[in-house]
């Protein structure tokens, strides 16, 4: 156990499970089936992932050694990068059908150290809900993760609800994470910058945390959340800015949602889990507990974009109570994710 000079908590425990549920994969052999002029059009810069793609192509020995040197117990993966979602019909069913099962051998493997989100065709919304429902009950899988918008569309356009509904159905949670922004955004919010900046700004260093918090916000304010109410959220990155700008949004909204049965703030903190990943700071995170409260907020890492070293350093930084300390590293995340005690493999439903 690390010492605690403050007085005011407790280190991590050197054997504490450790679950981290914002880790990243790529198939490059099914990236290579999109074509590549689609993929730049989306706004991938060449080369993307490039530096990282020995981490994000290994689902073995690379992997655990490096979870093993952080003292990672668990990592639930999802796919990264180019996906399902720019693919049309059956297209786009099939890759999304191979990635799973991809992942689930991987998993099938490692069951204790490894588990999945489901990646979707979310151009098929109807076929989405259906492959959700076999990751789940055939694969084990945990839920799904969901990258930005689809063809320009949120998550309350009702073409989706199919999708909400099965995860409701199925009591799993969906992880919203980020994705590059339409074009006609990126050129009006982030064009005419030097070098890479404007991609940058568009992504890791605002955008892509702008969108998921405006992507929750509509879910509230247009009703979907209301309408699907066991629905289960995640997002990442300390809660993409939402923890700090949560009262004055539900401030100004209030005189503007008289069609919801709760509060903007109250329906976000019913039904929304936020993680850590890619943030390791103490500000972000005293944040996060104080408007979302202790069993709402996990550790995650955001591997290999963030590396594993860096969050295990932060989490031995923290000093909590050691029954918080146990749910922020793993405790909350066995309970959404309905993890197994002993490992990582999900109990299938």
């Amino acid at each position: 156990m690390l010492p605690d000079p403050a007085g005011d908590g407790v280190g991590l425990e050197a054997s504490m499970r450790i679950v981290a549920l914002e880790e990243h994969f790529i198939a490059p052999a099914l990236v290579r089936r999109i074509d590549p002029g689609v993929i730049a059009r989306h706004g991938f810069p060449p080369g993307f992932g490039g530096q990282q793609e020995k981490q994000l192509a290994d689902l073995g020995d690379l992997r655990l050694r490096e979870m093993d040197e952080a003292g990672i117990s668990v990592q639930v993966l999802s796919a990264s990068h180019a996906g399902a979602y720019l693919l049309d019909g059956a297209e786009g069913i099939a890759f999304a059908r191979d990635i799973n099962d991809l992942l689930a051998k991987a998993i099938a493997a490692h069951p204790d150290r490894f588990s999945g989100f489901a990646h979707l065709p979310m151009r098929s919304p109807q076929a989405a809900a259906d492959e959700l429902e076999r990751a789940v009950r055939e694969l084990g899988f945990c839920g799904a993760l969901i990258d930005g918008v689809t063809e320009g569309r949120f998550l309350d356009d009702p073409r989706f609800d199919p999708i909400l509904a099965r995860a409701e159905q199925l009591d799993v949670p969906i992880y919203l994470h980020p994705n590059l922004p339409p074009p006609s955004v990126r050129e009006a919010y982030y064009g005419g910058l030097p070098g890479l900046s404007g991609f940058r700004l568009a992504t890791a260093a605002w955008g892509w945390h702008s969108e998921v918090a405006i992507h929750v916000l509509r879910l509230v304010v247009s009703g979907t959340l209301d309408r699907h109410r066991k629905l289960k959220l995640i997002i990442g990155h300390m809660g993409e800015g939402l923890a700090a700008m949560l009262a004055r949004s539900d401030r100004v909204l209030s005189q503007h949602v008289g069609h919801l049965t709760r509060s903007v703030a109250q329906t976000i903190l019913d039904q929304v889990s936020i993680t850590t990943s890619g943030l390791f700071s103490q500000p972000p995170l005293d944040v996060a507990l104080a408007v979302f409260g202790i069993d709402r907020v996990m550790f995650s890492i955001d591997y290999p974009f963030s590396s594993n070293p860096t969050g295990r350093n932060f989490l031995d930084s923290l000093k909590m109570p050691p029954a918080d300390l146990e749910k922020f590293a793993h405790g909350n995340a066995d309970r959404l994710l309905k993890l197994s005690p002993g490992g990582g493999k999900n109990r299938k439903k």
